[in-house]
């Protein structure tokens, strides 16, 4: 009989807290867990303040480690140390999703010999005071782990610490399963809000948030012809948002939806003529929006960042990609695939087999599980 392979899955935070690297890492527990010989266990942080919990979500092993707070964006917890520790001793392969600082601490004070993968989704952009006092503890972390996957090229080439690493660096995309969304009821969710029908209708979806690029979009779209703009999401620039799109008289031509539950979003993806995610900061490592466009035969306008977001629509082949902030290559590319429906069903097509070839869902979890079992050899 083979022996299990064990795999301690630590990230921040786990479902239901919502955030992009905490859906990887629900998907990557339960996935790993169903596969024969696997056995998963994942130590999170709790939200909020608190004592530790352990409980089963969706059959899976779930402790969230007591909290003293949030500073940083990075949870505060002696007992994380603790957890690691005692949890760390029992497994095969440990594998921490970063940027998380506390991880990086409790692998050093563990003492843990057995096999270290880290994900990595992206540098620390904003906390540029807590990178002085990080720097030297993530690399040594870095240094010690035995293989390092991130989802393109590009989160390589495009990070402060990951060239000197280059030859233990493995990718891993980021997946979706094509059939899932495909499945959705299609309904003329976005045509139906048109102020003048027979407009092209332009989507984006995310948080308000500044990396985002949504005012860089706004800038352009006074100069998009025979389009209107649709923004699903919420946050902390909303209100500004929405003032300038009003200041602007952009008001009969930009709609903000707020939050969408998924399938009202999946709908709007269906409706849409050409999805944009006009970031302007490598805050954004990859966007998964972009998959979630793609899947349905929508070309993206995406931002040349040095980041994965460049290497999952590709210029030229599934859509175009203009450099970040520059509102009037913007609008440009918009206004070409607005006129061009051939261009955007082209582009479409192309975006929609990518998804299909490159980033479907259960082939990444099988390469997950063999960079995690060492059978790439590294």
């Amino acid at each position: 009989m083979n022996k299990k392979l064990r795999i301690l899955e630590v990230n921040k935070a786990y479902y239901p807290h919502v955030g992009g690297i905490e859906s990887l890492v629900r998907q990557y527990t339960e996935e790993l867990g169903q596969i024969d010989g696997v056995e998963v266990q994942t130590l999170v942080c709790r939200d909020e303040r608190g004592k530790t919990v352990y409980e089963r979500v969706n059959g899976c092993e779930i402790v969230r480690a007591g909290s003293l707070g949030t500073y940083f964006s990075c949870p505060v917890s002696v007992s994380f140390i603790k957890l690691f520790k005692k949890m760390s001793a029992q497994a095969d392969v440990v594998h921490i999703n970063l940027p998380f600082p506390l991880a990086d601490l409790a692998v050093m004070l563990s003492g843990f010999k057995g096999r270290l993968v880290l994900s990595w989704h992206s540098d620390i952009v904003k906390q540029k005071k807590l990178m002085f006092f990080y720097k030297p503890l993530l690399l040594k972390l870095l240094k010690r782990a035995d293989c390092i996957l991130t989802a393109t090229q590009g989160h390589v080439d495009g990070s402060d610490f990951l060239p000197e690493f280059q030859y233990k660096c493995r990718i891993l995309p980021y997946g979706i399963i094509p059939e899932e969304y495909l499945a959705v009821e299609r309904v003329p969710f976005l045509t139906d809000k048109l102020t003048e029908p027979g407009r092209v209708k332009v989507f984006f979806t995310g948080r308000l948030v500044y990396y985002k690029g949504i005012d860089v979009l706004l800038k352009a779209f006074r100069r998009v012809r025979n389009c209107e703009l649709f923004i699903a999401g919420t946050g902390e620039l909303e209100k500004e948002l929405k003032s300038f799109a009003d200041k602007y008289g952009l008001s009969s031509k930009v709609h903000f939806l707020g939050f969408l539950p998924d399938e009202q979003l999946r709908q709007a993806y269906a409706d849409c003529d050409i999805f944009v995610l006009p970031s302007v900061v490598k805050s954004e490592a990859f966007g998964i929006v972009q998959l979630e466009a793609m899947v349905y035969g929508k070309p993206v306008i995406n931002t040349s960042l040095p980041s994965g977001v460049p290497h999952v629509s590709l210029h030229g082949k599934t859509g175009l990609t203009v450099p970040p902030s520059d509102t009037k290559l913007l609008a440009a590319a918009i206004n070409k695939l607005a006129g061009d429906k051939n261009l955007r069903e082209t582009l479409g097509r192309n975006a929609a087999e990518r998804v299909k070839k490159h980033f479907d869902e259960r082939d990444v979890i099988q390469l997950l599980y063999s960079y995690l079992s060492g059978g790439d050899n590294t």
